[in-house]
């Protein structure tokens, strides 16, 4: 696969909150950089195809939500995810990206609510939609599995974990500016056959499908608390050492800040490195409208 740079972003709604981790390939290693912020996002793909050594595009994940549900996407009759993202925020669409205040100003135009807390429900979205119920507005990869809950659906923006204003500021600052000249996975292909087409990919990716893959449980202790931290760093040193191509001296960055931007790395490398598979199922919404997180896989989908 010609990818010569992989970076994973943790995405926030406060700049100064925005980690990265990335690593450069030499030859057939990987060098590990240490997490560094995001910085000025207008320039980020060049600057990062700049640090490359070997030929070969740059791979970027993103935990932030890429794409639509396909109840909406059918109900609100775009014909696909990138020809929405063309759409958004212009003619019928100019309210897209603004958070409905009142469940009166919901619509399929204007999906985001709500600004603020009280007397709001999920159910004001789900009558304004014409959509029944919370799993309809879940894309498929954001279902609960065996080892984790669902995921917040993209248009609900309260509570710590609702994902529906950083995929708001994600599309706007990252995608759309260079989406002629980007290829977005798994929509416009696979890994493999962007990397030979495009000069920057990008995936949407989620640290906590990570976890358990490098050994890190995922209860019992916080990333917030840096004791945590040290004691999860020591338990993928056995990953690590069954992957000579990647630099082992990877603790300080969990250590220090930019914890789930390494952990989304590593997950990426390992898919690059054909070590886990992309995950894509077979389900023409999953590259029409939905997406993927990269590496995700599922029993429960074919």
């Amino acid at each position: 696969m010609r990818v010569a740079v992989v970076a994973h972003c943790d995405w926030s709604m406060d700049q100064k909150k925005r980690w990265m981790a990335l690593a450069i390939k030499h030859g057939r290693h990987w060098h590990v950089q240490s997490p560094e912020l995001v910085g000025d996002k207008s320039i980020l793909f060049d600057r990062l195809q700049r640090r490359a050594v070997d030929q070969g595009a740059l791979l970027i994940g993103f935990d932030f939500p890429i794409g639509l549900p396909e109840a909406y996407a059918r109900a609100a009759g775009v014909g696909s995810f990138r020809e929405a993202l063309t759409l958004f925020g212009s003619g019928i669409w100019s309210d897209w990206y603004s958070v409905a205040d009142h469940r009166d100003q919901i619509s399929l135009h204007r999906p985001f609510y709500p600004v603020r807390p009280g007397g709001t429900a999920r159910v004001h979205l789900f009558d304004a939609l014409g959509i029944s119920g919370a799993s309809s507005l879940l894309r498929v990869c954001e279902r609960a599995t065996a080892d984790r809950q669902a995921a917040c659906m993209l248009f609900w923006t309260l509570g710590g974990n609702q994902v529906g204003k950083g995929a708001i500021s994600g599309w706007r600052e990252i995608i759309i500016p260079s989406l002629d000249q980007i290829g977005l996975w798994p929509f416009d292909g696979s890994l493999a056959e962007l990397a030979n087409s495009k000069p920057v990919i990008v995936a949407e990716t989620y640290p906590g499908d990570v976890y358990r893959q490098i050994g890190m449980p995922r209860t019992g202790w916080s990333k917030r608390r840096q004791a945590d931290r040290i004691v999860m760093g020591q338990s993928i040193l056995p990953w690590l050492a069954a992957r000579p191509q990647l630099d082992a001296d990877l603790l300080l960055p969990f250590i220090d800040d930019g914890f789930d931007a390494v952990v989304g790395l590593l997950g990426m490398l390992d898919v690059v490195d054909e070590r886990r598979g992309e995950g894509i199922p077979a389900l023409d919404a999953v590259r029409k409208w939905e997406g993927w997180i990269l590496g995700h896989h599922r029993d429960d989908v074919t």
